[in-house]
């Protein structure tokens, strides 16, 4: 069956199945594998959460409106850069580590110091530790998969909203 023939409802209920099952593998790999998350990481999680919540509210909405599906699209093409943002500038600083050591103090303290405003432009600033490549596949890391996920995920709300739709009076 071909998913972009799916309808509406069931290409972003799809998005979302992806964005826990991307969790849900995150989860795995941090408590089973004991690969822990840098700041950048938990960041990229938060925008996957989002970018899932985008989707599951516009599959449970569903609007019959051009107007409205082309609004979920644009939403959740938003959430997926965010995303796309995080993650590339993660893979940037693993093809590139700069100097530094560390990542610096965990995310909890940047928050408390800084707020989440604070905390995000401090995590984009990240090194050291952040560069660390602990997983991969196909020869590519965890950021590197999650802004492909992030990219495709984006365009795929982006085709929903915007796929043209064809009403028939007769089946055939």
């Amino acid at each position: 069956m071909n998913p972009f023939a799916w309808p509406f409802r069931a290409q972003f209920l799809f998005g979302f199945a992806c964005c826990a099952a991307l969790l849900g593998y995150a989860l795995f790999v941090q408590f089973q594998l004991g690969i822990q998350p840098c700041p950048f990481c938990i960041f990229q999680r938060i925008c996957f959460v989002v970018l899932g919540l985008v989707f599951l509210l516009g599959g449970l909405h569903a609007p019959r409106s051009t107007a409205g599906r082309k609004a979920w699209g644009i939403t959740a093409l938003l959430a997926a850069s965010v995303g796309v943002g995080y993650a590339g500038r993660h893979s940037w600083v693993q093809l590139y580590p700069p100097p530094m050591p560390s990542c610096g103090p965990g995310l909890n303290f940047i928050v408390e110091q800084y707020s989440w405003l604070g905390a995000a432009k401090r995590v984009l600033q990240a090194t050291g530790d952040c560069s660390n490549i602990d997983w991969q596949f196909l020869g590519l890391s965890m950021p590197m998969w999650a802004l492909l996920w992030f990219a495709g995920l984006g365009l795929g709300g982006l085709y929903a909203g915007f796929k043209a739709r064809h009403v028939y009076l007769f089946r055939k």
